[in-house]
Formats: C-alpha cells, sequence, structure tokens
C-alpha cells in the first residue's frame, strides 16, 4: 500500500493505559470518588490529568496531605474497579509475535497497579518494566524512556515509543526517542509532537530480524488548515 511507512528499530517501548489497554472509565469513577473523599471542588466532574503518576496528581491536588496515603487510596480504587478494562484493537496479537528482549512496559502506573491491570485484561507481563514508582520523575520528563531504552540495553534513539497522550509523547522525544501515537484518549491535534500517528495499533505489522524490529503501518494523514 502506497501510504504506508515502514521503520527500524530496536526496541518497542509501550506506555500502558490507552495504548495496551483502556481503563478510562475506572479511572474517571476512581479519581472522582477520591476527590470526593479528600473534599477537592467539583469532585463529581473532576478530570484528572491522563497520562501523569498519581503520586504528582494527589501531590498537586492535596499537597498538604501524605502522598504516599493518597497514593495508597486511589491505586486501591482503581485496583478493585475493572468493570469495563478491556484489551485495545490489535494489541493481543502484536504483543504475542514480539520477542521479549525487544519491548518494555514504561507506565505512569505503579507497578501493583500494572501488574493487576495487565492480569484482568490477559495480556502478558513483559521481563522488562519502567513502572511510575521506580522512577524519580514521571512523565513528561525523559527519565521513564531513557530508563525503558536501557533496559533493552538500547540507546533511547534506536526505539520506538508507542503512546496516547501528549505529556508521554513529551517524555518520549525529550529522551531522544522517536514516537508512534496512538489515537483514543486525545485528538491528532493534541499528539501534533509524535513523528507520526496511528488509529490503533489493528494495522501495525512488526517484522522481528536478527538485528531488531520492522514497524509498517499507516499513519493518520495531518489535516489541512483552514485558508
Amino acid at each position: 500500500m502506497s501510504d504506508t511507512i515502514c521503520v527500524e528499530t530496536k526496541g518497542l517501548l509501550f506506555d500502558m493505559d490507552g495504548v495496551l489497554i483502556s481503563s478510562i472509565g475506572s479511572v474517571v469513577r476512581s479519581w472522582r470518588r477520591w476527590a470526593t473523599i479528600y473534599k477537592i471542588p467539583n469532585a463529581d466532574t473532576y478530570e484528572v490529568p491522563h497520562g501523569m503518576r498519581a503520586i504528582d496528581t494527589v501531590k498537586s491536588l492535596r499537597p498538604d496531605i501524605d502522598p504516599e496515603e493518597g497514593l495508597r487510596v486511589i491505586e486501591d480504587m482503581e485496583i478493585e474497579d475493572t468493570e469495563d478494562l478491556k484489551v485495545l484493537p490489535g494489541v493481543k496479537a502484536l504483543l504475542e509475535s514480539l520477542p521479549p528482549e525487544r519491548w518494555a512496559i514504561v507506565t505512569s502506573a505503579t507497578h501493583r497497579l500494572m501488574c493487576g491491570r495487565l492480569k484482568v485484561a490477559g495480556l502478558p507481563i513483559p521481563e522488562r518494566i519502567i513502572s511510575g514508582d521506580m522512577v524519580e520523575r514521571g512523565k513528561p520528563d525523559p527519565e521513564p524512556y531513557m530508563r525503558g531504552a536501557a533496559l533493552l540495553g538500547c540507546r533511547p534513539e534506536d526505539c520506538v515509543v508507542v503512546e496516547d497522550a501528549p505529556s508521554g509523547v513529551a517524555a518520549g522525544v525529550a529522551a531522544g526517542c522517536r514516537v508512534l501515537g496512538v489515537l483514543g484518549t486525545h485528538s491528532r491535534s493534541e499528539l501534533h509532537d509524535a513523528n507520526w500517528v496511528v488509529a490503533s495499533l489493528e494495522g501495525l505489522r512488526v517484522t522481528a530480524g536478527a538485528e531488531g524490529l520492522e514497524l509498517c503501518f499507516v499513519p493518520e494523514k495531518v489535516e489541512a488548515s483552514a485558508g
């Protein structure tokens, strides 16, 4: 197909929520419950920033409380609420096709929450993980993706980050990685800093070779500006 792009890379670094699974219902319900408990104004309509570590959100909302305690409360809520968690299109087959040493999950979720969601979703827990509680600075800081590349034994510029949120895209770019944006939680225009954007991972085809991976996909076209 003439619009298909093929990219060579040594490793893939996946965000989790919004890329591999959808847990948006759980996130919204849990954070609104949390906001009510901690007396955040307009708790019933609170919209949590997507792609940020929960502990950073806790600190921004209630800097006066113990952040670890606030984190534990929201983490417990999200682990218990799995009602509408689902695997996103193309993800299961894609992960099963990848050599385990060529990919990692780099998520803002805590390790416990990440493992809980992957288990409910029936997805493999990779050998290589960078979770939000394993880094000093969360996305959009480059630390998570720099650490992820190191786990694969690669330079950041030899990895492709797969992200759905502007904060994650910014983290990947700042780390020196190329970034493949995935639509779902944000619009094409909000992911403008990504190298490419696709509608979903369903159309992503990966071929493994001795030197790395070849990714082939059809990117979303950039909308022409009016006038």
